[in-house]
């Protein structure tokens, strides 16, 4: 059975943008010791996009909105100073775009709720170091 998505929550890295993936999952793993990804989808300043979780499995991206949250997040958010900075290439935005679109037509709603992981409750964080609510209010 399909799991029931009412939010697409769009992330930062938290990172440069010369980060790798597969340093983000060996973070995840080794330093956060989870089990699963923070991500389905994470895209790279290529506009590559990585399928880390099929839709239908749960990810680390929002505590308490997870099971109800599909995430996406682009590889940056950070100047070389660590302060957060919307830093997404024309692909990556364009990535982003192109997978919200898969996960409306996965979940066969076109009403999901798309916003920041800063926007979700009891939040505080930069992240996705851009205002996605109004980014992504027709996408």
């Amino acid at each position: 059975m399909k799991r029931q998505i009412k939010y697409i929550a769009i992330h930062c890295t938290a990172t440069q943008p010369s980060a790798t993936v597969a340093a983000i999952l060996r973070y995840w793993k080794d330093s956060l010791g989870w089990k699963s990804p923070g991500y389905h989808l994470l895209i790279e300043p290529n506009g590559t996009v990585n399928r880390l979780l099929p839709f239908d499995s749960i990810a680390n991206g929002v505590k308490g909105f997870n099971s109800v949250s599909v995430h996406i997040s682009y590889i940056g958010g950070i100047t070389k100073a660590g302060k957060p900075v919307d830093n997404r290439t024309a692909a990556q935005k364009k990535a982003i775009l192109l997978c919200i679109n898969e996960v409306k037509e996965w979940a066969d709603n076109k009403a999901l709720i798309i916003q920041g992981h800063r926007d979700f409750p009891n939040q505080n964080k930069a992240c996705p170091c851009f205002d996605a609510k109004a980014e992504y209010r027709d996408a």
